[in-house]
């Protein structure tokens, strides 16, 4: 049943032969009723808005969409199939296509992805390859005005448009929705099909991403970044982002035809445009698709982490010698979130730090390196780098046998509520309850064909995931609102720099921080979304050191640089203290923490408590008063707690845990489990050592690390 609001006072029951059922929507033109015409079929009917009856101008643009789509061929878009006129007010009628706007649907499903995101891709080129061939430029194209039919996509509203030979005062008006418009459109210049070409390529970043490549926030703030900014790709990749990339030129002589990125989408040209055309038409059409694993998760081979292999994000991704665009070319996509004692995660194998194809080091879990060698250490929802491999091999670490007193740990009784959720990107399922105080927000998966680690990345505390193949590492404030990332590249005047952005808004800040060859890797959000803390690296020989850490304050997009001359952290990363009125770090042989005021002067050590769990990316309790080691001279089940003011001792306990990866509430743990099985798992651990609840669960084949997240609206 089509989805309509009940007709309001003042609207007729019918317009000539045609009886109103209800509302499908209203804009500045007109009204557009669901009607059924004397046959019984349904369309749609678009009658012109009784104060503009006495307008000519309205009245004639009005009548032109008439015109223009009659002239267009039917496939992807409405057919126009008659016309009329009402208490002298004009009315259209069209065929109704039963379906959602794009805009609707990526608000209340999520963004498009894989083949639904390739089929509305050439659907709508090939609508608008047609609109073009019929000279016609339809200059409003937006998510609004794609419709998701049941055999496709189809382009609507021709209000707007103008005859390419037509002169009209319609040429240098800014007509059209901002965040869709190109530069030539705000600068008065003359109109042709490539400004279709940029509102297609701005629409399909809002279909892969939820949001406009240029933002969605205030007027000029749009048109500041549509004129002078590169856009925001976000999750898309493969011929996509090219074609994408190429309609998002800012010079229209630039960007391609809809032909040319049919021919690009498609693969292959063919030999005519009406048989690109229908080529086009017959590639969008949605036919119906199996269910997918039905009775439980499939064999894919992508890489995984489970306990004993390399980490996937290194904290300091050195920067190869090649030229560097201006801030923001680089996407910023969804968050990995780091924060104090609010994220936590990491990968399940540490060992050397991976490296992407280019051989740039990536953001890796951190590990004190005191029996195992030096590797990485996640402190704090910190990525503590050390040294890693040259030329791009990771070396994957052995993982020991667990004890039999490990394995005696029993599990107790899940929640009742739990949601099981096949994630993207390798064979991995996600367990969630409403009950859960964290929330996993992004992981990252090796891929082996690539030889390079992608991220994933979620629309806020509770969407789904998205791919960010160009990320270099993302982090998602605590309230979820906010995403810290940064880019692969310096700037043009050889800054490191992050980029914030508002995920409501759209709005991004680009915050410039150290000049190259240092990096300003991103460490954590602190807890109310204020501030995010950077480690600052930079590369000696195959090594990176840390040079000290950053503050940004998120509101005056400033960062407060403090270098640290103390030789004992410089393998060490920082993350919050307890408070988050400071910084930490771990210092000597015997694995000490050093806290450090703001300007980067210590001000005291909890000495040998003990190596931090690798990747571990929390150390303290959500509350503070605690934070959890591997106890000094124990195995990797034997945990130990320790006050956070005093760093005395308060718990000891062992379980069936081969590597702690954080705090889920303050009186529970989450940690890896490896066992014989084929998968292995994420479990929360009580200070009983028993495991009573499972989080996720992977194939052991694949190379994997999650981050997880405190939920504020349900605590800790």
């Amino acid at each position: 049943m089509p989805s309509f609001s009940p007709l309001r006072p003042g609207d007729p029951e019918g317009l000539g032969p045609y009886r109103l059922l209800g509302r499908l929507g209203e804009g500045g033109q007109g009204v557009v009723y669901l009607a059924t015409d004397p046959a019984g079929t349904e369309v749609a009917v678009k009658w012109l808005r009784s104060e503009l009856a006495g307008d000519a101008v309205s009245i004639e643009r009005f009548m032109r969409e008439v015109q223009v789509a009659e002239q267009v061929a039917p496939f992807c878009t409405a057919t126009v199939l008659a016309k009329g006129v009402e208490n002298e007010r004009p009315y259209i009628v069209s065929e109704f296509i039963d379906g959602p706007s794009l805009h609707r649907i990526v608000q209340e499903q999520g963004p498009r992805a894989g083949s639904a995101l390739h089929r509305l891709a050439i659907g709508t080129a090939t609508a608008l390859a047609a609109i073009h061939q019929a000279g016609i430029v339809h200059r409003d194209f937006k998510p609004a005005n794609v419709i998701i039919g049941s055999d496709g996509p189809r382009v609507i509203d021709f209000g707007i448009a103008r005859a390419l030979n037509a002169t009209s005062t319609l040429t240098s008006m800014a007509v059209g929705t901002p965040s869709y418009m190109p530069p030539e459109q705000f600068m008065g210049q003359p109109v042709g099909p490539s400004a279709d070409l940029f509102a297609w390529g701005a629409t399909m970043v809002y279909a892969a991403t939820g949001r406009p490549p240029f933002g969605n926030d205030t007027m000029p703030a749009v048109i500041n970044r549509v004129l002078n900014q590169p856009p925001d790709l976000g999750a898309l990749d493969g011929a996509l982002r090219e074609v994408v990339g190429a309609c998002l030129q800012k010079d229209p002589a630039l960007r391609p035809t809809a032909e040319q990125v049919m021919m690009r989408l498609l693969q292959h040209p063919v030999p005519s445009a009406g048989g690109m055309l229908a080529q086009g038409a017959a590639a969008a059409t949605i036919h119906p698709q199996p269910t997918p694993y039905p009775t439980g998760p499939p064999n894919q081979s992508h890489g995984s982490q489970g306990p004993g292999s390399q980490g996937p994000f290194a904290t300091g991704p050195g920067h190869p010698g090649q030229s560097w665009p201006a801030p923001g070319q680089s996407a910023p996509g969804q968050a990995v979130q780091g924060m104090g004692g609010q994220s936590m995660g990491g990968a399940s194998h540490w060992g050397a730090a991976p490296t992407n194809q280019s051989g740039r080091k990536r953001r890796a879990p951190l590990l004190i390196g005191i029996s195992i060698g030096v590797a990485l250490l996640l402190l704090g929802g910190v990525a503590l780098a050390v040294p890693w491999s040259q030329g791009g091999t990771t070396a994957a670490s052995s993982t020991p046998e667990p004890s039999a007193k490990k394995r005696a740990s029993t599990k107790s009784t899940p929640p009742a509520d739990i949601k099981r959720t096949k994630l993207p990107g390798a064979s991995i399922y996600l367990h969630e309850s409403t009950t859960d105080p964290i929330t996993l927000t992004s992981y990252e998966v090796y891929d082996k064909s690539g030889k390079n680690w992608v991220d994933y990345a979620r629309d806020g505390l509770d969407g789904g995931f998205q791919r960010y193949g160009d990320n270099e590492e993302t982090l998602l404030s605590p309230d979820g609102t906010m995403m810290a990332s940064r880019g692969q590249n310096y700037t043009s005047d050889g800054y490191d720099y992050i980029v914030i952005t508002d995920r409501a808004g759209g709005g991004r800040t680009t915050v410039k921080t150290v000049r190259r060859p240092e990096i300003s890797s991103i460490a954590s959000w602190s807890k109310d979304s204020k501030r995010i803390l950077l480690n600052l690296e930079k590369k000696i020989g195959s090594n990176w050191i840390y040079l000290g850490f950053a503050v940004v304050d998120v509101a005056s997009g400033k960062a407060r640089l403090s270098k640290v001359s103390d030789p004992q952290v410089r393998e060490s990363g920082y993350g919050w203290d307890a408070e988050e009125k400071g910084v930490i770090a771990v210092y000597g042989k015997d694995a000490g923490l050093r806290f450090f005021g703001p300007s980067g002067k210590a001000v005291r050590d909890l000495a040998e408590v003990g190596e931090l769990p690798s990747g571990t990316q929390d150390v303290f309790s959500p509350d503070g008063s605690k934070f959890v080691t591997n106890c000094p001279g124990g195995d990797d089940g034997d945990h130990c707690l320790w006050n956070a003011a005093t760093g005395t001792q308060v718990r000891k306990f062992t379980s069936a845990c081969d590597k702690v990866l954080g705090w889920y509430d303050n009186t529970n743990l989450f940690c890896w489990e490896q066992d014989d099985a084929p998968r292995d798992e994420i479990q929360v651990v009580g200070f009983d050592g028993k495991l009573s609840r499972k989080l996720l669960d992977v194939s052991d084949d694949v190379e994997f690390s999650p981050t997880f997240t405190i939920n504020p609206t349900r605590g800790s």
